[in-house]
């Protein structure tokens, strides 16, 4: 028996303006206030978000989910059901709630048959896992409960942003309590193995589920496709592929769009999305499925190792993460974003960091990239810009102005400052170094103050009282961290006495200051 699992990707970003400078200047001749909230209606083009919403809303979204929903109450209690998985994005939902509420109503009338399950992703469809853990199970976080108050369901089931899968991502996901992973088949991670079995992650309690992504390609990017030895695809054709494929799951992932708006209704996609389920079906050994219940029915195979020097995804012919982070332009966008988040974290403004998380959007490299052949095709097709150069160019005068904005608020805010201290990373060689008494290492080296608290707490009393004896602390705090009054407070901390007193005190010092600029 083989368990066929359909998950169908949606998203849509908000697309930076073009004419942003333009109408900054048009909003301050006005003697508008240039406050957060309007400067996320400077910063992201409405108009255009709309149009593009709103038609695939008419062409892909609603005609799509009513086939989905045609097909589930088609085979509902009978010995076979018809049941597929959804990731969506929590832009889609946003925008679908601002601009076609029916949207919204659709997937929930999918939610109800119980037939239909939603996987969690990153509520933004961002690269934060590339800039923080913080904020990567921030916006994990903010997606399920998303999908708990706009659905009305918990998911079991996550993805990261377009399959993006490493072993760090899986322990993260495996912490915040998910049970099964879904991501990309690559040859060269699989090697010998066929990516149609149920992996388990290395070194994390979660079960990985991988994308068969030629049987997925079929449909969609070759359905269409007139020069394709196998056109026209079939629903039969289809399920006789599926049939005939070995193994225990057949993950079959699209991007939703695939429904009428790469392949129109002309082509005859949604006729073949009608005759899907009840062709499957017919074959005795398949079965449709949602991946959490693939991943319980099935045991797994073998251990997945994915290091994070090895990162996948299903983006280009790569399946890695170029498709993001190649040239020049998009490593400069990123590395900018990056260096952003501690400034954003430190100001500790809710409007401020949503328009963070807004850049983050991984689209928004996407259309920076200079691929050429099939890969930049695709690309620029999903790209609103004429060339990857007018994506960073306008993408770039937004940051710019973002972050001319956000550090000038750090420079008018004494607490927010402090704040930004205290997260930044220290340049390399001023680290601090914990050592013994005796100048022996202790192999705990702190790059902030957060990582000098818990060095303190790690170290042995006597090399922690041996460091303030000598001044190491308040020095490097105030030197080199900036934070001029916790200095003075270390220092005020009697050197003498019994070693684990010292500590004690010292920990009480730096806890306090955290809980002043913190508030935990």
């Amino acid at each position: 028996m083989t368990d066929v699992v359909f998950m169908f990707e949606v998203h849509q970003p908000y697309r930076v303006e073009r004419r942003f400078r333009e109408r900054l200047s048009e909003l301050i001749a006005r003697g508008g206030r240039v406050t957060w909230e309007e400067l996320e209606k400077l910063y992201f083009d409405d108009g255009l978000n709309r149009y593009v919403f709103r038609r695939a809303a008419e062409r892909c979204y609603l005609p799509a989910n009513q086939a989905i929903l045609e097909g589930i109450e088609r085979y509902k209690g009978q010995a076979k059901e018809f049941k597929v998985a959804y990731s969506v994005s929590g832009l889609l939902l946003e925008q679908a709630e601002r601009w076609y509420p029916e949207v919204v109503d659709s997937f929930k009338a999918l939610a109800d048959t119980g037939r239909v399950e939603f996987l969690d992703q990153t509520y933004y469809h961002s690269l934060a896992f590339l800039v923080s853990e913080e904020e990567f199970e921030y916006q994990v976080a903010q997606h399920r409960l998303l999908m708990q108050n706009m659905l009305g369901v918990r998911p079991t089931a996550v993805e990261n942003t377009e399959f993006i899968y490493n072993n760090y991502v899986a322990r993260v996901f495996a912490r915040m309590g998910y049970r099964v992973v879904l991501t990309e088949g690559v040859e060269r991670v699989l090697g010998w193995r066929s990516p149609n079995y149920v992996y388990r992650a290395r070194d994390a309690d979660i079960r990985v589920l991988m994308r068969n992504y030629r049987l997925s390609d079929d449909i969609g990017f070759r359905f269409g496709a007139r020069w394709w030895s196998e056109y026209p695809l079939t629903a039969d054709k289809y399920a006789a592929w599926l049939a005939a494929t070995p193994g225990d799951v057949i993950l079959i992932a699209v991007d939703y769009e695939t429904f009428g708006e790469h392949f129109p209704a002309e082509t005859g996609i949604f006729e073949f999305l009608r005759w899907l389920p009840g062709e499957i079906l017919k074959w005795d050994n398949l079965y449709t499925v949602t991946p959490s219940e693939a991943a319980e029915r099935n045991p797994p195979r073998d251990v997945l190792d994915v290091p994070e020097y090895n990162t996948i995804s299903w983006a280009d012919l790569e399946r890695d993460l170029t498709a993001w982070l190649y040239n020049q332009m998009q490593w400069n966008a990123f590395n900018r974003l990056k260096n952003l988040w501690l400034a954003v974290r430190a100001y500790d403004s809710p409007r401020a960091r949503r328009l963070w998380q807004l850049l983050s959007t991984s689209d928004h490299f996407y259309y920076m990239s200079t691929k050429g052949g099939g890969p930049g095709d695709v690309h620029m097709y999903f790209s609103p810009y004429g060339t990857s150069l007018e994506a960073y160019m306008y993408y770039s005068e937004v940051l710019g102005d973002f972050e001319t904005r956000i550090y000038g608020e750090l420079e008018r805010d004494e607490r927010a400052r402090l704040r930004y201290a205290w997260l930044r990373h220290v340049p390399h060689d001023k680290l601090f170094a914990f050592t013994t008494p005796s100048g022996e290492t202790l192999g705990i080296l702190a790059y902030n103050m957060f990582s000098l608290l818990e060095g303190v707490r790690r170290a042995p009393p006597e090399a922690v009282a041996h460091h303030h004896e000598r001044g190491d602390f308040a020095r490097w705090i105030r030197e080199v961290v900036g934070d001029g009054e916790l200095a003075a407070r270390v220092s005020g901390v009697e050197p003498s006495g019994p070693p684990a007193r010292v500590k004690e005190e010292l920990l009480g010092v730096l806890e306090g200051r955290r809980r002043e600029l913190f508030g935990w």
